[in-house]
């Protein structure tokens, strides 16, 4: 008898929590991932650069690599390091905006990252769902730019 009173009740709980929405997950989809790359490439090319581009999703797995003719094996490791940065602390890669030039980094030294500029994440709103890495370019600062182009092309299917 006691049974049969709690049962209405725990029908109810159970099917409330079933009523629960899954939390929605964004992807990076190839098609977009593809444009990222060869926007990004484009743009260092035509600022004279031979670089290598690599395009991750969410769990940091390759979705798109291009290396340009003349562009060293370097930039193949490193643009995979600048990926790897983006995806563990989820903004771009290369030291902290405010650290002083020549001070040491606020946070460990980790294998397998690069502290050098030219990752940047892909993000819809606040969710990480990948990350575009250049390099090659004299500088991470012209590496970012050439990712950021890439970024800027797909803008509208980001948001």
């Amino acid at each position: 008898m006691l049974i049969s009173r709690f049962a209405p009740l725990t029908l109810v709980l159970a099917t409330a929590a079933l009523a629960q929405e899954l939390p929605s997950q964004k992807v990076l989809t190839l098609d977009v991932a593809q444009v990222i790359a060869q926007e990004a490439l484009a743009k260092c090319r035509a600022d004279g650069y031979k670089v290598s581009v690599r395009v991750v999703d969410a769990a940091n797995m390759l979705k798109v690599f291009l290396r340009d003719e003349g562009s060293n094996m370097v930039t193949v490791e490193v643009s995979q390091m600048k990926a790897n940065y983006v995806m563990l602390y989820g903004r771009p890669s290369g030291p902290p905006a405010n650290l002083a030039a020549g001070a040491p980094l606020p946070y460990p030294s980790v294998p397998g990252i690069i502290y050098a500029a030219g990752g940047v994440p892909i993000k819809i709103g606040n969710q990480l769902i990948g990350a575009v890495a250049v390099s090659g370019a004299p500088g991470g600062e012209r590496d970012a730019a050439c990712a950021n182009a890439g970024l800027a092309k797909v803008a509208e299917k980001l948001k």
